[in-house]
């Protein structure tokens, strides 16, 4: 039996890294994934005002420091919550206002340093005969690829490549999803998804897909995996009369179309946060931790691969 745990969608909290890392221990993985949308989706600036004083304006009420152990204590915070932070003059942040090209560059250098040093963490802390597969998502920009690929010799790199769990389960990955409001950069249209999906399965034989896992970021369509709140034209959460989100299904049409025609023996998938579930389709078990990054939580699914593939997985769904 070999045991793995799965998990999503971080985007750039330290502290589910660190949870991440601490799968391994305690639950006695023998493969551990953090597959799919790795990076943050902003930057705290830190105005340095003079000597021991800074401010920040996170969310649109400035916050004072006077010194750096509680400007340090603060930050931290918000790196947990997935945020990236640089400290630069109030005349250096103008000026990068003014260059929306620099402020591109900042945002990939930040994603892609705080990258590298998680995966140097894994160097640090993962026993060498364990496996750790780390793959972007949707929202991911494509130079992050190159930091993962720099670790490769300890860090499973899983696209475009079949990768085998053990010597029974090969894998099959794709990052992209279908199209999304937020044009994000890994994206596209079902029918060139469907083509690409259909690519990945023709790198394992048939004999194998009995075994086969499927670690693909969307999740299929019309499951319990892929609900999410329904928006509006002004990407607006649609509510119901009791306030409640009104919920509608945003999973790939391709995804879904290519499990059930092929009928792996295993789904992981993310993308959708609110959609933490599992269920059958035919006889593969798909599976979405879901997520909450920003309360620095880590959620993720614990499975045991039997050797034999007619045995149903055991999964458990684990957050903290």
């Amino acid at each position: 039996m070999t045991r793995i745990f799965h998990a999503v969608d971080a985007h750039g909290s330290n502290v589910v890294w660190r949870k991440y890392l601490n799968a391994v221990p305690g639950y006695k993985a023998d493969v551990i994934l953090l597959c799919g949308d790795l990076t943050g989706k902003a930057i705290v600036p830190v105005v340095k005002v003079k000597e021991n004083e800074w401010y920040i304006n996170p969310f649109g009420k400035i916050e004072r420091f006077y010194s750096r152990e509680k400007l340090e204590q603060r930050l931290d915070m918000l790196r947990n919550q997935g945020y990236y932070t640089f400290e630069a003059t109030k005349e250096e942040i103008a000026e990068l206002q003014q260059n929306p090209k620099k402020v591109d560059e900042l945002f990939a250098n930040l994603m892609k340093e705080r990258l590298d040093e998680w995966l140097k963490m894994v160097e640090e802390k993962i026993p060498k005969e364990i496996k750790v597969i780390v793959m972007p998502g949707n929202d991911d920009i494509f130079e992050i690829d190159e930091v993962i690929k720099a670790h490769e010799d300890r860090i499973i790199y899983p696209l475009e490549k079949v990768v085998y769990l053990d010597d029974k389960h090969p894998m099959i990955s794709c990052e992209y999803v279908n199209p999304t409001p937020w044009d994000t950069p890994r994206e596209m249209k079902e029918e060139d998804l469907m083509r690409k999906l259909e690519k990945e399965f023709r790198r394992v034989d048939q004999k194998e897909y009995k075994y086969l896992v499927c670690n693909f970021h969307a999740p299929p369509y019309d499951t319990m995996l892929d609900l999410a709140p329904k928006l509006d034209k002004n990407l607006n959460v649609v509510t119901r009369l009791d306030g409640s989100p009104e919920m509608v299904h945003v999973g790939s049409k391709a995804v879904r179309h290519v499990l059930e025609k092929y009928q792996p023996r295993l789904g992981l998938h993310g993308h959708i946060h609110e959609a933490a579930a599992d269920q059958k389709l035919g006889r593969t078990l798909i599976v979405n931790p879901g997520s909450d990054y920003q309360a620095g939580v880590l959620r993720g699914y614990v499975i045991d691969l039997q050797p034999d593939p007619d045995v149903e997985l055991k999964a458990w769904r684990v957050e903290g």
